[in-house]
This record gives structure tokens, C-alpha cells and sequence, in this order.
């Protein structure tokens, strides 16, 4: 298994003809790099614990925030508001893919599959709820930020600290 020190996340982009600021420290090189690794693995187990925090109280019947059912909630959202067919049976597929799409993310297990389907979710209530979900007041900040953690995610992979990289394959 590669060393940590290895798994070094690139730079830049790959064909980017910017050149790359000189540190003003550079005694701190080292601990960028070395932090580059690790902020990334708390980052990703962050994101993913945080994603099964909204999929978990769906599927127990547990209150979260201010929804004492949130799957009830959930399918009323889509029903009603969305006007989705199948509503009972597409919020049991997300509060699924939020529960162990999420745990998968956080333990780093098949990475590539799952962050690109939460960045996909959070892009449809980005969409979907945009236009009644105002700054701030009732959170679009939340899915928009999100999603774009799922994006980055989807592109470095596990990275480092996972199940991907003990079984040294991914997508």
C-alpha cells in the first residue's frame, strides 16, 4: 500500500498552464502536504456522516430537526410540492443512498460510486426547491455547498484511510 506521504492530491489540474504560487513560509511546504492528506480524509468522513445524518432518522421513523417524521416529510415533498410520481418509493431510495451512500463515503468504500450520486441529489433539490428555498432562511447554502463537496469528492476519490485503498481498487 502506498505511504501517505504518496497520495499526495495534485496541485493543479492536469494541462493548467498557471504556474504555481512560491510559499512565503516555505518551511510550511511540508506541513501542506502532509495536512493536504488529512484535511481531505476529515473532509470526506465529515461529509459523509453529515449526509447520514438526514437519511438515518428517515428510515427509523425518528424525529430530525423539526420533522417528527421525516420520511413522511419527505414524501410529501415530493408528491406534493415536486409533483413526482412514485413518492413513497423514491424517498426510500434516497433516505437509502443518504444513510449507506453516505456511511460508504465516510469509511471511503466504493467512493467514486456513491459521491457522484449524493452530488446528483443534491444538484436535483438545488434545483427542485431553489426557488422556495431563499439564502439562508431555509438553507439552499446547505445543498449548493454539499453538493459541491460531493463533486470534489467524486473527483480525487477515497484518497487516503479507507476501504477503497486497503482494497487498492475504486471506480
Amino acid at each position: 500500500m502506498k505511504q501517505v506521504e504518496e497520495m499526495d492530491m495534485p496541485e493543479r489540474p492536469a494541462g493548467a498552464t498557471a504556474q504555481v504560487p512560491s510559499l512565503v513560509f516555505p518551511a510550511l511546504a511540508r506541513f501542506y502536504s502532509r495536512g493536504r492528506v488529512a484535511v481531505y480524509v476529515a473532509l470526506r468522513i465529515a461529509f459523509g456522516l453529515t449526509i447520514m445524518t438526514h437519511g438515518v432518522p428517515k428510515l427509523t421513523g425518528s424525529a430530525h430537526g423539526s420533522m417528527a417524521n421525516p420520511m413522511a416529510g419527505s414524501v410529501n415533498l415530493i408528491e406534493n410540492v415536486l409533483g413526482f410520481p412514485f413518492a413513497p418509493q423514491l424517498a426510500l431510495s434516497v433516505a437509502l443512498l443518504e444513510t449507506f451512500g453516505g456511511f460508504a463515503v465516510a469509511i471511503g468504500f466504493a467512493t467514486r460510486l456513491f459521491a457522484p450520486m449524493l452530488a446528483v441529489q443534491m444538484a436535483v433539490i438545488c434545483f427542485a426547491l431553489g426557488p422556495t428555498y431563499p439564502w439562508i432562511d431555509r438553507g439552499i447554502e446547505y445543498p449548493i455547498i454539499l453538493g459541491f463537496i460531493a463533486l470534489l469528492i467524486s473527483m480525487n476519490g477515497a484518497v487516503a484511510w479507507s476501504v477503497d485503498t486497503r482494497l487498492k481498487r475504486e471506480l
